[in-house]
């Protein structure tokens, strides 16, 4: 069984807030509090190419009380959002990893995975991978913009997790079948650890009527478009977690309290920041609200509007349009956006992740003709 070393600091939830920075150690792995064997450690790293419309990932979940890890790198484009469609998709699934130290400070993921060097502690770092049967490569350097930010635990969706997102400068290389295309993007890195992909609690809510209506704790805020009153029932696990940045200087991230949302489809913000002038600031979650609004043949999110206000007072609207998806569950999707941020052009994404069966009854209900 490999174990993690205790490398970090106290990571239990009840012991932090979202003001203390993160540590050097934070870089590595985190030991487990117990024997959890769903205790799992993240790194996962995203870029894009706006003129191509392409979008990129690179994840790793290890599971290292299990002495396991499941890894996956996929590009996509225009050309398709499925699996079989995507212009590279890999995916390995709980492989051992028999290293009985493993430092993720340098680390080669087991199975032919992606490579992570940190050069600057919290800061750079560089990402490759290779498939040469695929003629597929990647050799990417992250520089972050600013110092990790923590956001508090205990509030959804990190009621357990200890999690970490940076805006960086992406700089390098993507080879995709062959052809070299180079890679010059802001985007995200994020890192959680905590018990995650366990047995979910007794769902306590009942269930909707033979009717197909949705029983009334369900749904906060009733009324509205049916689709959209499908979308806010509670306790259907529903994450939505948007980015888009222009640069160093201009951005947000942000994620969404769909179940909150009301009947106009106005959904509030619960984490993340409002980057402006090169300042960031958390945002204020009482006033940070988005508007979605989506594909009726797909379903999948097609644009939305975003308003920011930050615990400042400071203001920025958004405006986004997904340009490319993937779906990997047949639920929802992630799609790179296009971000008008006041005067300025940004990039980022929409994650919009969903039970599959949830996805399809709101999406029969967007489809609906009577």
């Amino acid at each position: 069984m490999v174990r993690a070393a205790p490398t970090g600091p106290a990571s239990a939830a009840t012991q932090i807030s979202a003001d203390p920075p993160f540590e050097p150690a934070d870089d590595n792995f985190h030991r487990s509090p117990d024997d959890n064997p769903y205790w799992a450690e993240t790194t996962w790293w995203s870029f894009n190419v706006p003129e191509r419309k392409i979008g990129g990932w690179l994840h790793a979940q290890f599971n290292t009380n299990r002495g396991t890890v499941t890894w996956r790198v996929y590009v996509w484009d225009p050309a398709g959002a499925a699996q079989p469609d995507l212009r590279y998709f890999r995916m390995a699934t709980d492989i051992p990893v028999d290293d009985p130290t493993p430092d993720l400070r340098d680390i080669t993921v087991p199975g032919g995975g992606f490579s992570v060097t940190m050069l600057r502690p919290l800061r750079d770092y560089e990402i490759a991978y290779a498939d040469d049967a695929s003629d597929f490569a990647l050799r990417l350097r992250f520089e972050g913009v600013h110092d990790p930010r923590r956001f508090t635990p205990g509030e959804p969706p990190f009621m357990e997790h200890t999690h970490l997102d940076q805006l960086g400068r992406v700089t390098g290389e993507l080879k995709l079948d062959g052809e070299r295309i180079p890679v010059d993007c802001y985007s995200i890195r994020d890192r959680s650890w905590a018990p995650r992909g366990g047995p979910r609690p007794p769902d306590k809510a009942a269930k909707p009527a033979d009717s197909g209506a949705p029983a009334p704790s369900r749904v906060r805020h009733p009324g509205g478009a049916r689709w959209r009153e499908i979308e806010r029932e509670r306790g259907r696990g529903r994450i939505q977690y948007i980015f888009g940045h222009s640069g160093p200087d201009t951005g947000f991230l942000a994620f969404v309290r769909v179940a909150d949302a009301d009947a106009g489809g106005w959904a509030p913000l619960n984490h993340g920041w409002l980057l402006q002038d090169g300042r960031f600031e958390l945002l204020d979650k009482s006033t940070s609200r988005m508007k979605n609004y989506r594909d009726p043949d797909t379903g999948w999110s097609s644009h939305m509007q975003v308003e920011l206000v930050d615990v400042c007072g400071r203001t920025l609207t958004a405006e986004g349009i997904a340009v490319s998806h993937i779906c990997e569950s047949g639920g929802g999707a992630t799609a790179l956006m296009r971000w008008d941020l006041g005067a300025e052009i940004g990039w980022g994404e929409d994650q919009d992740i969903w039970h599959p069966k949830h996805f399809a009854r709101m999406r029969d209900a967007l489809q609906a003709v009577r």
